[in-house]
C-alpha cells in the first residue's frame, strides 16, 4: 500500500482523488467491507497531518494540517493581501525551515536560511529546476521563455540577453533612454505641481520604466508618456494576467475556480491583448528592419539560432519579449514607488532625504546623470538596496528538486518535493540583519562590506543571479535623482503603509498616492 501512495505526490488533484477512490473500489469488491475499513483507517493513520499521496515526514516542522488535506485549507482561505506577513510569522513560529503539504501540489519546504539559499541556488544549481507545475501555471505570460526555462533551453536564452547588458549599453541607456524619458515625467509633474492635483507615483514609474524597456529591448517606445493621464491598453491586461496567474499557485483546482468565477475568460482576453501587442513589434520589426547603431534585445533574438540550430519561432520571440517586459517594467518601478514611500513616510528619518538630495545636488550640480554619476551615488544605491531588503521586487519563488538531496543542517529533500522562499520574510530576520531588521537604514549598505548574496537574494543568487541588475539601479537612479533636484513629495496617507497585491511581483494594490511641489530652493 505504501508503494501505491508514494508514487502519488503532485498530481493533479482530481487524477489523485480518482487514483484512491478506484483502488478503494478495488479493494472493496476484492476482499469486502472488513478489509476496507482496514484500508480507509490506516489512510487517515498515515495522512493524519499531511496531504494525500505526500510522504510523511514527521522530522520536518510544519503547521498542523488536517488529515488527507495537509495544509490545503489554510493555503486556499488565506488572505492573499497578508500572504507574506503569515509566511514571515511561521518562518518565527516553526524556524528558517518548516514545510507544508498542498493536495495536487506535494511537499513545499519553506526556506529563508542564507546557507540553504546558498546551497540551492547556487551549490547545487542543477538539482534544482523551475519546472513543468512552474511553466504550466504561467505559461500564457512566460510560455517558453527565460524565467520558466530549464537546462540548456535556459542557458542558450540566458547568454544570448547577457549581451545587451555591457558597460557600453549601460552608458547609452543612460545618455539617450533614461533621461530623455525621465525628462518627460519631469515635464508633467512640473504642471501637475504647478495645478496641485494628486497622483499615483506608482502608475508614472510604471509608465516610464515601460517605455524605457520598449526602447532598448525592442527600439519601440509603448507611448506611455507621450500622455500620461491615459491608460494603456497592453500595461492594463498585462497587469491583470501577471495577477490572475500567480493566484494558480497553491491552488489545487485553479481550472475550475477560474471558470466557473469567469476570471478565465478575463485571462484569455489579457493573454490575446498582449499577444497580439508582441506580435505587431515582431513584424513591424520584420518588415522596417533595424538601423540602429547597437542591437536591441529583439535583434539578437531575431538573429539567434535556438539549442537546435534553427531560427527561433515568432511564438519564442514573442515568449521572450513577454518576458523581458515583467523584468524590465514591473521590478524596478515597483521599487521606485517602495523607496519614495519610506523615504517620504511620516516615520521616515529626515536625514535620509536631505541625504539624498545633498549627493544629487553634488554629483549632478543641476545637469543630467551619466553612468558614471550613477556610479557615484553611493547613498541612493543604499537607498534602493535597503528598500529591496524591505520590499523585494519579487518577494517570494519556487523551485522543484529533480534529484535527491541534503540542505546543510541535514535537511533531505527529495526529488519532486518544491523549495520556496520569501525574499520578504528574509529581508525582516532579525537574526540575518540584526535586531533593526524592521528599520530602513541605508547605512547598513555603506559600512564597506556588503551583505553577502545568499542574505541578500532580491536579485537571485547563483547561475541565476538577475542580468539587469545594474539595468535596473542605473534606471532607477536615474529616475530619482532628476525628480529630487526639482520636487519636494508628500504622501497623501504617510502614516498609513500601503496594501500590496499578492503576484509575481510586489505591485501597491492602491497605488501611491502623492502631491508633487517645486523645490523651493531650487526657483
Amino acid at each position: 500500500m505504501s508503494t501505491i501512495h508514494s508514487t502519488l505526490e503532485a498530481r493533479p488533484p482530481v487524477l489523485l482523488i480518482s487514483t484512491i477512490l478506484g483502488h478503494i473500489l478495488n479493494i472493496f469488491k476484492k476482499y469486502g467491507t472488513k478489509a476496507l475499513g482496514t484500508y480507509l483507517l490506516y489512510i487517515l493513520f498515515k495522512y493524519q497531518n499531511c496531504a494525500l499521496g505526500v510522504r510523511p515526514r514527521p522530522e520536518l516542522k510544519s503547521p498542523r494540517g488536517i488529515p488527507l488535506l495537509g495544509n490545503t485549507v489554510e493555503i486556499l482561505t488565506r488572505r492573499r493581501e497578508d500572504n507574506y506577513q503569515i509566511q514571515t510569522k511561521f518562518h518565527e513560529k516553526y524556524g528558517r525551515i518548516y514545510a507544508m503539504t498542498i493536495l495536487g501540489l506535494g511537499r513545499v519546504i519553506n526556506v529563508s536560511e542564507p546557507e540553504a539559499m546558498d546551497h540551492v541556488l547556487r551549490v547545487n544549481f542543477w538539482a534544482y529546476e523551475k519546472g513543468a507545475y512552474f511553466r504550466t501555471v504561467l505559461d500564457p505570460l512566460f510560455g517558453g521563455g527565460i524565467f520558466g526555462a530549464d537546462g540548456q533551453h535556459w542557458r542558450w536564452q540566458r547568454k544570448l540577453a547577457s549581451r545587451i547588458f555591457t558597460v557600453q549599453g549601460f552608458r547609452d541607456f543612460t545618455d539617450t533612454v533614461f533621461c530623455k524619458e525621465a525628462d518627460l515625467v519631469r515635464n508633467y509633474l512640473g504642471k501637475i505641481a504647478d495645478q496641485g492635483r494628486v497622483i499615483d507615483l506608482q502608475e508614472i514609474f510604471y509608465k516610464f520604466t515601460l517605455d524605457s524597456f520598449g526602447e532598448i529591448a525592442f527600439g519601440e517606445s509603448f507611448g506611455c508618456l507621450k500622455d500620461l493621464d491615459q491608460e494603456v491598453e497592453f500595461a492594463s491586461a498585462f497587469d491583470r494576467l501577471n495577477t490572475s496567474l500567480s493566484h494558480r499557485f497553491g491552488t489545487p483546482f485553479w481550472k475550475f475556480t477560474q471558470w466557473w468565477t469567469g476570471e478565465q475568460e478575463q485571462i484569455e482576453r489579457d493573454t490575446k491583448t498582449v499577444y497580439d501587442f508582441a506580435y505587431g513589434v515582431i513584424q513591424r520589426r520584420r518588415e522596417q528592419g533595424f538601423q540602429m547603431q547597437h542591437k536591441d534585445l529583439m535583434q539578437l533574438f531575431m538573429e539567434a539560432e535556438d539549442e537546435d540550430g534553427k531560427p527561433l519561432s515568432t511564438g519564442m520571440m514573442k515568449d521572450t519579449l513577454m518576458n523581458f517586459v515583467i523584468a524590465g517594467r514591473d521590478t524596478t518601478a515597483q521599487a521606485l514607488s517602495w523607496m519614495f514611500y519610506l523615504i517620504h513616510r511620516s516615520s521616515a528619518r529626515k536625514e535620509i532625504l536631505e541625504k539624498l538630495q545633498e549627493e544629487t545636488d553634488r554629483i549632478l550640480k543641476g545637469g543630467y546623470p551619466t553612468y558614471e554619476t550613477t556610479k557615484q551615488q553611493k547613498y541612493a544605491e543604499a537607498c534602493l538596496h535597503e528598500t529591496l531588503r524591505l520590499y523585494p521586487s519579487v518577494p517570494q519563488n519556487m523551485k522543484i528538486c529533480v534529484e535527491d538531496d541534503v540542505l546543510p543542517g541535514g535537511y533531505k529533500v527529495y526529488k519532486g518535493e518544491k523549495i520556496a522562499w520569501s525574499t520578504w520574510s528574509m529581508g525582516r530576520d532579525t537574526g540575518i540583519w540584526g535586531p533593526d531588521a524592521l528599520e530602513f537604514k541605508p547605512e547598513r549598505w555603506l559600512t564597506g562590506e556588503k551583505p553577502s548574496s545568499s542574505k541578500f537574494v532580491s536579485f537571485h543568487l547563483g547561475p541565476r543571479t538577475c542580468l539587469g541588475q545594474q539595468f535596473a539601479t542605473i534606471e532607477a537612479i536615474t529616475m530619482l535623482s532628476l525628480l529630487l533636484q526639482r520636487f519636494t513629495f508628500e504622501l497623501v496617507n504617510p502614516d498609513i503603509e500601503p496594501g500590496y497585491i499578492a503576484s509575481l511581483t510586489l505591485p501597491m494594490a492602491k497605488g501611491l498616492p502623492i502631491r508633487c511641489k517645486h523645490r523651493v530652493d531650487k526657483e
